[in-house]
């Protein structure tokens, strides 16, 4: 359950990262194959939907009119993307819970992450914390996902 909270931990803080990671992971392997969803995830056409929507979010997250992740549609999204990464990290009888835990600590961590960027963002600006940002849930998403097991 570890990795499904700390893939909760990044989708707290950019949404579409879990989602993104975790495809790419399935589609080389990185997953175990227990089901259809390791192949639904990794199928080409998820897998570049879901960097798709994740590098337009990163870019996004720069703009003046970005609005708060703390906003009910951006608290859903983190929920569900941090779910389903959750669930494809988590141990196949676990995999509820999996998704429970990488929903609710996405959830969480947004009001920390929103907190912590707002009060940096005065003295540093939206662009600088936001690139900070991004490189600290890209870096931790890939450590996560180096260490999962490899089913090659």
């Amino acid at each position: 359950m570890l990795k499904s909270l700390l893939m909760g931990l990044v989708g707290g803080q950019r949404s579409m990262t879990p989602l993104a990671v975790v495809s790419v992971a399935a589609a080389r392997g990185r997953l175990p194959a227990r089901d259809g969803a390791t192949g639904i995830l990794g199928h080409p056409a998820v897998v570049a939907a879901a960097l798709a929507l994740a590098a337009g979010e990163l870019a996004g997250d720069k703009m003046k009119s970005a609005p708060d992740r703390i906003i009910p549609i951006g608290l859903a999204a983190r929920a569900v993307t941090s779910g389903i990464a959750g669930a494809a990290l988590a141990p196949s009888d676990r995999r509820w819970l999996g998704a429970a835990v990488g929903s609710a600590t996405a959830v969480a961590a947004s009001f920390i992450g929103w907190r912590a960027r707002a009060a940096s963002m005065p003295r540093y600006g939206q662009t600088r914390t936001g690139l900070i940002e991004d490189a600290i849930v890209i870096a931790s998403a890939i450590a996560i996902m180096r260490g999962s097991n490899s089913t090659r």
